[in-house]
């Protein structure tokens, strides 16, 4: 392959490669430094007389990934205890998909993460790597792999209360947990007096016109929401049921004191047209 083929490829395959750099970096300039980073590796790769590569998005995607665990590494000070785990049956916390809360915000959670269960975490979560291409990327075995996943899922799903939470942590949290089907996490999260509400156009669509108490609603939650994504309902944290990629019910959500008070289903047209995706 001559170079100017080389470099055509690569950009076909940069903003991929960025996207999926940024989200573990937290920083998409210093996504960019470490995709440009993979180009001069690429290059140098390619040089003399060694072997073709024979799957180049694989390769870009590993070396990125590398570079961007090189980068989180030289962030801790500290070495964290890495994971290895013996060949074992899946682990069930797989079926709690947290795609969608990996965003913006999410980056101060992530930042708490220890290096390997950032990258697991977004690779699977985020862009639906499998486990033994991740255990690639990280030099270690599927089950030690989805490991790392699953331990950085639980603390992304459960922000530390010291933190001072924002309404946003506890939303995504809330929500995290409902589909997870974490009946007691959701009872923390709810405020004694809880409840849930609806507009008209909500109870037409058969969302329950009212639900009262902590455990009424923690019930009512408690392993539903799958089809939900993350929102922003008149600039406020919420969550919203999407169809067709369309959002058709809002959760609109009131958050005191660390604790979610009260849920409000919204349908309303005017409502629907102003709700922005996080």
């Amino acid at each position: 392959m001559d170079e100017e083929q080389l470099a055509q490829e690569f950009e076909a395959e940069r903003p991929r490669l960025v996207g999926i750099a940024s989200p573990v970096l937290g920083d998409p300039d210093e996504a960019q430094d470490v995709v440009q980073q993979a180009w001069l590796r690429l290059h140098r790769a390619t040089d003399d007389d060694r072997p073709p590569i024979d799957n180049l998005a694989a390769w870009l995607t590993t070396v990125t990934t590398r570079l961007c665990l090189d980068r989180l590494r030289a962030r801790t000070p500290v070495p964290v205890e890495e994971i290895d785990e013996p060949e074992t049956a899946g682990d069930p916390a797989d079926d709690v998909v947290l795609a969608d809360t990996v965003g913006l915000a999410l980056t101060v959670v992530l930042d708490r993460l220890a290096p390997r269960e950032r990258v697991a975490f977004v690779l699977h979560d985020s862009f639906g790597f499998d486990f033994p291409t991740i255990a690639a990327v990280l030099d270690t075995t599927p089950p030690a792999a989805r490991k790392l996943a699953s331990r950085a899922r639980a603390k992304v799903a459960q922000p530390r209360a010291e933190d001072g939470l924002a309404d946003w942590e506890v939303v995504d949290a809330f929500m995290a947990a409902a589909r997870g089907g974490d009946f007691e996490r959701l009872l923390q999260l709810l405020a004694p007096d809880a409840g849930v509400f609806a507009d008209d156009a909500a109870v037409l669509m058969g969302t329950p016109q009212r639900i009262e108490g902590r455990d009424e609603v923690a019930t009512f939650f408690n392993g539903s929401a799958q089809a939900t994504l993350p929102v922003l309902v008149a600039g406020r944290p919420g969550s919203a049921w999407f169809h067709r990629g369309e959002a058709k019910v809002v959760f609109d959500f009131t958050v005191e004191g660390g604790q979610v008070r009260a849920i409000t289903f919204r349908a309303a047209p005017d409502v629907l047209a102003s709700v922005v995706r996080r």
